[in-house]
């Protein structure tokens, strides 16, 4: 996942009629595609408080690197990161600790999280991708739901791709970013777009629902039902499901005083 480039933040389409301002070409006005994927995948969460996430369906980097964005966490498979709550939810927390000495790209840890995947549990090509969550707040975190080209071992980034549904910086607390990588358009140059909620609200105030719809030569981006981007053109390679919260440099400029941050899951599906 790469920081998507900053464009102008844009109202939802019911938003922009009550005003009588005529819809931008950027902002789809159709209902998302039909979902055309051959599988169909989901995870609730139902289990009981305190377990781990099916090891059908999820597995987990794990590592300490920075995975590319000079990450301050050290990712693990340990319930104190990823774990149900018993009711209905998956919770990812990032913690302000070190608990088994884990040694980072910088040094000592400082943090630790974890990143789900289904590499190897599930891929598809084409379809819809939607996950329910309620991100967590606070400067220098970096929530995200994404799909990755399940090739990356052999096919290193961005050659193999990656569709960002939902990445938040948690310096701009209203802004979702949804974009699309691949060779000639990654990093800081991502074919990408971004959506923020009117009034002012924050994301981490409560649970949306962020979506793609993905066909051939078309991404549409989706928040809670609401159509926010499309991208006319799209991958044609099998992708797995990612998610994560994770640290970068900004952390260091006053969050450790939030709550424990957490990105609390309800549901993800594939279709």
């Amino acid at each position: 996942m790469r920081r998507a480039t900053r464009l102008v933040a844009r109202l939802s389409v019911a938003a922009l009629a009550t005003l009588g301002l005529a819809v931008p070409v950027n902002v789809v006005t159709a209902a998302p595609a039909a979902a055309v994927g051959p599988q169909t995948w989901a995870d609730e969460f139902n289990a009981a408080a305190g377990t781990p996430v099916d090891g059908n369906k999820w597995k987990f980097d794990i590592g300490g690197g920075g995975f590319g964005n000079n990450e301050l966490q050290y990712y693990t498979n340990s319930t104190s990161n990823a774990a149900h709550d018993g009711q209905g939810h998956l919770v990812i927390t990032a913690r302000k600790e070190n608990p088994a000495g884990y040694g980072c790209w910088y040094g000592s840890c400082q943090y630790t999280s974890a990143r789900l995947l289904t590499q190897g549990k599930f891929t598809q090509t084409y379809g819809r991708f939607e996950a329910r969550l309620k991100i967590p707040r606070g400067q220098g975190l970096w929530p995200a739901f994404w799909m990755l080209g399940n090739d990356i071992a052999t096919n290193p980034w961005p050659n193999n791709g990656e569709i960002d549904i939902m990445e938040n910086i948690g310096a701009e607390p209203g802004t979702v970013h949804g974009s699309l990588h691949g060779p000639g358009y990654s990093g800081g140059n991502p074919l990408t777009g971004q959506y923020t909620l009117p009034g002012g609200a924050a994301l981490a105030n409560d649970f949306h629902t962020y979506a793609v719809d993905w066909q051939p030569g078309s991404l549409v981006f989706s928040v809670d039902g609401t159509p926010v981007r499309r991208i006319g053109q799209s991958p044609n390679y099998p992708v797995q499901l990612m998610l994560a919260v994770f640290d970068f440099p900004g952390r260091a400029s006053g969050s450790d005083d939030v709550p424990v941050p957490e990105m609390i899951v309800s549901h993800v599906v594939g279709t």
